[in-house]
């Protein structure tokens, strides 16, 4: 049996960082880790290939090579997902779908031969039991949750690894907490699951023994969804193997904001190598934390936590929310004075949807609101439903925030502010490699002789190396990051 499996191109994105992975000559930042899971649950008796449509094209001999063509998206994939399914297709192949989008959306694909939804640990086994007979069910799914002990490493021997600037690890699914509007919950549940020991370190070894020595994403929805677990036995774990193998990769996950409560579990993830958290903050308005439920934010002072994680060697990456039927008029002066305050550098800021199955999806249709399903893509500018704030208002603020907090000057105080604050692991903030030089080399040229920021690239590069030399190459790194984004919103018509 042959199998190609098949990611679809992924749209420029607040997260593609399509124009900073250009300065170190990578095609996309994240390999298709599900595909590759997936691939890895298959027989191995069975031929894969991979098409990552973000790094290769896919060629018609790809699809004809094929028996079967299997198709993994989320939400903000599917347009392209539906190209890619219309000509497999037409090409008279049989294909199978999966992921994200297939899952919470299934009614909407009655077009496509085989739907194997939610985890694949528990469908994909029914799936090829029902195939080799020769009577596959067109729909395979469950409410179960799944045993991720029994998740194999994923097939990176399908991939070219250099195509890529990072690579991905899931060490847990679901999240014990439970915002209105979050989908992770309805995907995975509340009660995190994790991985072993074993497991994770063997994905880890997987990875360095094929010469990976960069960045990795831990793509877990909430890294600490199960401390105790995590500072009993997997952080002490990956500490040791860290040291082990000479400290081979730099980190960076998921995490609830109450991680800035624990300072011993801080300095365990700073010691196994994670640099870099992204948090759900959504907004520094407290009647809009309680409307959406965001448990771990509220009664708590923002700012203060925000710090606390810097102080501890650990970046903020924040998620914002606009669009909370609790918003008041001075919502946008709030998020732009607390985004700026904070040195949040990245700063996600999007208007609110709400996704399918979850409970604000449930409430805005019950109330008569709910207009769409939502596009997946955070920085769009769209919304699947009616606002209370004035739909023109709000997207006119919405506008305002981004030409605030990524205009340059503002920007590039923002990164300052950071690395006043900032203070770097024992490893540092990121090592320098041939590669990075070359994006070094690019951003002078690009930022700092063509580029209409270049009075403050030059400005964060002078003061960076005099004054904080040891975040100088994480303030280039964030000056690549800051012309990503201006791009992204000029796509939009911002800026």
């Amino acid at each position: 049996m042959r199998i190609l499996l098949v990611n679809p191109p992924i749209p420029e994105t607040f997260w593609s960082f399509r124009h900073a992975i250009k300065f170190v000559s990578k095609r996309a930042v994240f390999p298709p880790l599900g595909l590759l899971t997936v691939a890895s649950m298959l027989p191995a008796s069975w031929t894969k290939r991979v098409v990552d449509m973000n790094t290769t094209a896919l060629s018609d001999s790809d699809i004809v090579w094929a028996d079967l063509v299997f198709v993994g998206a989320m939400s903000v994939q599917e347009s392209s997902a539906r190209s890619v399914i219309a000509r497999a297709q037409r090409l008279h192949r049989t294909v199978v779908a999966g992921g994200p989008l297939f899952s919470a959306r299934p009614d909407e694909f009655a077009h496509v031969d085989h739907l194997v939804l939610n985890e694949a640990e528990i469908t994909l086994p029914s799936f090829l039991k029902d195939l080799a007979s020769g009577v596959p069910q067109r729909i395979c799914r469950t409410s179960d949750w799944a045993d991720i002990t029994t998740t194999p490493v994923p097939s990176w021997d399908l991939i070219t690894m250099k195509h890529y600037s990072n690579m991905n690890v899931q060490y847990s699914r679901g999240c014990p907490f439970d915002c209105e509007f979050c989908d992770i919950t309805v995907l995975f549940g509340r009660r995190p699951r994790t991985k072993s020991v074993e497991q994770l370190l063997k994905e880890f070894d997987a990875l360095a023994d094929r010469g990976w020595s960069d960045e990795v994403f831990l793509v877990d929805d909430n890294f600490i969804g199960n401390r105790t677990k995590l500072k009993n036995e997997i952080l002490p774990a990956m500490i040791h193997w860290r040291r082990g193998r000479k400290q081979p990769f730099l980190l960076n996950t998921e995490a609830s904001l109450d991680l800035a409560d624990d300072r011993e579990l801080m300095q365990m993830m700073v010691e196994a190598g994670f640099t870099t958290v992204f948090v759900g903050i959504e907004s520094p308005h407290e009647e809009s934390l309680a409307e959406c439920r965001k448990a771990p934010n509220r009664k708590r002072n923002l700012l203060s936590s925000v710090r606390s994680l810097q102080t501890h060697g650990l970046q903020v990456q924040g998620g914002f929310i606009l669009g909370f039927d609790s918003d008041p008029a001075t919502i946008f002066h709030r998020m732009v004075e607390f985004i700026q305050e904070s040195g949040i550098v990245t700063a996600m800021v999007g208007l609110l949807n709400a996704p399918v199955g979850t409970r604000l999806y449930r409430r805005l249709r019950d109330e008569g609101r709910l207009l769409t399903t939502m596009s997946g893509d955070n920085t769009d500018f769209s919304m699947n439903f009616v606002p209370k704030m004035n739909l023109d208002a709000l997207v006119q603020g919405y506008r305002q925030v981004l030409e605030s907090i990524y205009a340059p000057k503002q920007y590039y105080q923002r990164v300052r502010t950071f690395l006043r604050t900032y203070q770097p692991g024992p490893s540092g903030p990121m090592r320098l490699s041939r590669v990075h030089l070359q994006a070094f080399v690019k951003s002078i040229v690009i930022l700092g002789i063509i580029g209409k920021e270049r009075v403050e690239y030059w400005r964060l590069f002078f003061w960076s190396l005099f004054t904080h030399p040891k975040t100088f190459p994480m303030a280039i790194t964030l000056s690549i990051y800051g012309f990503h984004y201006r791009k992204v919103l000029e796509h939009y018509g911002t800026l």
